[in-house]
């Protein structure tokens, strides 16, 4: 099962988003675990993520993710911005799903 972990200030805006993903997933038949979480609490979910994506409002996190994560084998990436604020819960699925592929 792949685990994709959405990341914002204080985890509700992203919330909404991983109900709209889990729709879409649950639709194209796709295995996945999606949380949303608040950047303080990113640490007690790490090891449970395949995929990071950052809402656009903490973006300037990217560097940091990248460095810390990546060399564990997680995939940081920023949500965009379109798809976070129309709350397209499939676009942003694909995404993670595609880098996963790519990985």
């Amino acid at each position: 099962m792949k685990r994709i972990t959405l990341v914002c200030g204080a985890g509700m805006s992203t919330s909404l988003l991983v109900t709209k993903m889990n729709a879409a997933a649950i639709k194209g038949n796709v295995e996945v675990k999606i949380i949303a979480v608040a950047e303080a609490e990113l640490k007690h979910h790490i090891e449970e993520t395949d995929v990071l994506l950052l809402g656009p409002q903490v973006r300037f996190l990217l560097t940091k993710y990248k460095t810390a994560y990546e060399p564990k084998g997680i995939i940081v990436d920023v949500i965009n911005s379109i798809d976070y604020g129309t709350m397209n819960g499939e676009k942003v699925l694909n995404h993670a799903l595609k880098l996963l592929d790519e990985k």
